[in-house]
């Protein structure tokens, strides 16, 4: 097991795998591990070396001594540079490319912030973090949703009502409602979903400062979102999308589950 030790914050598990040679710092979304992205053998894997982070409250990862206070309060942003830190302590100080998946790309866009004149490429898939998502924003910002969120992840009956009734009035379809009903199922499962959810609450890329450093350094840009995506769609991040004249973009036949096999396919054959 590989593991960074980060002052003040935890001890972070990565995967490494791939058959490529280019550093690949990688952060998957909500519910995997940093092994989330072997399925892209072919497109991905055979160009990087990938380094797969598990997230706090997930995989081997563990957090430090924080108190649930702390963790509500949420992980400062400057910590994400802690990450690259570390590692380059381990490998040394050299280029490198980012990758995100969903929750994930927060981590990938803030490290664009931090180290762009050190980035090669940076792969987004069905990102958050390149617009305002309003239902992150209810449940760990505004007041009621914050009681409302601790109060349905203590709940064996309020998370899967809350679930139905959003696919109800079609805020998620029916692969995010399966995808979401998994992780609540336990009492585990939905306390993990509350601590992940306010631990990452201040990971707020600059989008429009990124756009610039991405523009500067002339970073590669491969963004890929799905067509039926309800949770992180492509018209959402459109104002970002316009600022990157040079970047790469697709909309593929998919949802948001687009970390995939069939993904892989459509990457390789482009």
């Amino acid at each position: 097991m590989s593991f960074l030790d980060i002052p003040g914050l935890g001890r972070a598990h990565y995967h490494q795998y791939g058959t490529g040679s280019k550093p690949l710092l990688a952060f998957h979304g909500y519910g995997m591990t940093g092994r989330q992205f072997h399925v892209l053998e072919k497109s991905i894997l055979s160009e990087y070396q990938v380094y797969g982070f598990d997230h706090f409250f997930h995989g081997e990862s563990k957090l430090g001594d924080w108190t649930e206070e702390q963790i509500v309060a949420g992980m400062p942003k400057p910590m994400v540079k802690a990450y690259m830190e570390e590692w380059f302590k381990l490998y040394g100080r050299q280029r490198f490319s980012v990758m995100g998946y969903s929750i994930g790309a927060n981590v990938a866009l803030i490290l664009i912030e931090e180290y762009a004149d050190l980035i090669d490429d940076m792969i987004l898939m069905a990102p958050d973090g390149l617009s305002v998502y309003k239902g992150f924003q209810f449940l760990t910002y505004q007041p009621i949703g914050k009681y409302l969120f601790k109060q349905v992840t203590k709940s064996k009956w309020l998370a899967p009502a809350l679930l139905r009734n959003l696919k109800k009035v079609k805020f998620i379809d029916e692969s995010l409602y399966h995808i979401a009903y998994n992780e609540i199922d336990t009492e585990q499962k939905r306390q993990d979903v509350y601590y992940t959810l306010n631990l990452i609450r201040l990971l707020k890329p600059d989008t429009k400062k990124i756009a610039q450093l991405i523009n500067q350094h002339h970073i590669k840009c491969r963004l890929i979102f799905g067509k039926h995506d309800n949770l992180f769609p492509m018209k959402a991040a459109k104002p970002f999308l316009d600022s990157l004249p040079n970047a790469e973009v697709h909309e593929v036949d998919m949802g948001h589950w687009l970390v995939t096999k069939q993904l892989d396919e459509y990457l390789v054959n482009l």
